[in-house]
């Protein structure tokens, strides 16, 4: 995914597709991701002020704050829905115009502002693993719950720090995300990062899948290989 500033830098981009209707960004990432398009979008390619609003085409103002829009249905009133809101981590307004996503392997943004990594829940962990071989940091996530983009490619975008989600309803319904995948967007430098670690662990014998060691087994042996002895 990347953020241009101007419309005509994003349509610059070699075989870029441009939506003919409207979409969530869900959708529109979910064109790259499991279709393999290169597409390209400004705020009047998406559906309305949330998609909008995450990714800095759309301000965060004062009726988008209040999500009046949400009360009865996501939450039980408007200071839920007001605290939901503001709750969310977006890019801030006015510097971009533009969003486009395309397949990493295509090279078509280079360089990206962030990828993103959809896998299962024991794939993540070792991806994880492998951004912790080194230069190890804890990492804290949010869940905001719906709009949950806000944890993953919002929230990345913004701080530039790896952003673990769990994809929303909205990115599931629209998006098409399966339902056993978690969402990881990064910046390109912390992926490699975390190529390297997976390597490095792989070498030690721990790497995907986790073959499980049987739950009434004396597990002395492969404990003293994955965690030293002792």
């Amino acid at each position: 995914m990347k953020l241009f500033e101007t419309v005509a830098e994003m349509e610059a981009i070699p075989r870029i597709r441009r939506p003919k209707t409207k979409h969530t960004t869900d959708q529109i990432v979910s064109m790259a991701s499991r279709l393999g398009w290169t597409v390209g979008i400004t705020a009047a390619d998406l559906v309305g002020a949330q998609c909008q609003a995450v990714i800095g085409l759309a301000p965060q103002d004062e009726d988008w704050r209040r999500g009046e829009k949400y009360v009865g249905v996501w939450h039980g009133t408007q200071q839920d829905a007001q605290a939901r809101q503001e709750a969310l981590t977006c890019v801030p307004h006015g510097r971009f115009q533009a969003m486009a996503v395309s397949p990493l392997e295509s090279g078509r943004l280079d360089p990206p502002d962030i990828v993103m990594v959809y896998a299962t829940p024991g794939q993540m962990i070792i991806l994880i693993n492998g951004l912790q071989y080194r230069n190890y940091r804890k990492f804290e996530w949010s869940v905001v719950g719906e709009t949950a983009c806000a944890d993953s490619w919002g929230r990345a975008l913004a701080t530039g720090e790896p952003s673990l989600s769990l994809p929303c309803f909205a990115e599931r319904r629209y998006g098409g995300v399966p339902d056993e995948e978690m969402l990881m967007a990064l910046k390109p430098a912390d992926l490699r990062q975390a190529v390297d670690g997976m390597k490095a662990l792989a070498k030690n014998g721990i790497r995907y899948p986790i073959p499980s060691y049987g739950i009434q087994n004396d597990p002395s042996a492969g404990m003293g290989i994955s965690y030293g002895k002792g």
